[in-house]
């Protein structure tokens, strides 16, 4: 049985992995499904490579036996992001494209997304392409907590195209995620996104435009 992604965001506080590392365990530990379970340890792994607890990481998704379709993505999402926190993003690539393929084969829109949107950030020579993909994917989706990840995306793209020097697409891009935010966010997020569009702005008028 899929656990809930609001499940997730109640045990999940990424301003803390340790605390959340331990919500997570007992979580996991109290969970008699096994399917659930074997999801809930796999944040315990994402978890612990926030830390910067690789090996230890890497053990708990080891230990993962369960072969449901969200397991199995879960485990190659987590796996890659693992990498990629470690430096290795040409072993994380491929990772990311085994969750979003194994997402999509089984019609999960959020870690189909989740998957995608890692692939932007891991691979930034296609990271254009990556978030097309997953926008477009966004457009045949009603869930509002799948919906969110608009924010996400339409940000990383304004900050990928503020740092390459086109400040006005940048603004345009933190205005949907803005807008997005307003939507579907949290209000850490609109926050988030009036700082974004207030220093792209002061960009443009200090260099003109």
């Amino acid at each position: 049985m899929a656990i809930t992604q609001q499940r997730l965001d109640d045990l999940w506080d990424f301003s803390d992995a340790a605390g959340s590392e331990t919500r997570l365990r007992l979580a996991a530990d109290a969970e008699a499904d096994a399917s659930a379970r074997a999801e809930l340890e796999t944040q315990v792994g994402r978890a612990l490579g926030l830390q910067g607890k690789f090996d230890d990481a890497e053990g708990v998704l080891d230990a993962i036996a369960s072969y449901a379709p969200e397991v199995r993505t879960r485990v190659a999402l987590e796996r890659g992001r693992l990498r990629n926190s470690a430096g290795d993003v040409v072993a994380a690539v491929p990772l990311f494209r085994e969750a979003a393929e194994a997402a999509a084969s089984a019609r999960l829109d959020f870690l189909l997304v989740d998957a995608l949107h890692m692939l932007a950030i891991a691979d930034p020579a296609n990271g254009a392409q990556w978030t097309d993909r997953a926008l477009a994917h966004l457009d045949g989706v009603d869930d509002p907590r799948t919906l969110r990840w608009r924010v996400g995306l339409h940000s990383n793209r304004g900050w990928a195209l503020f740092d390459g020097g086109d400040v006005v697409s940048a603004i345009a891009e933190f205005e949907r995620a803005k807008d997005a935010a307003v939507r579907w966010g949290t209000e850490q997020q609109v926050e988030w996104a009036d700082e974004a569009l207030a220093e792209a702005r002061a960009s443009l008028d200090a260099y003109g435009r």
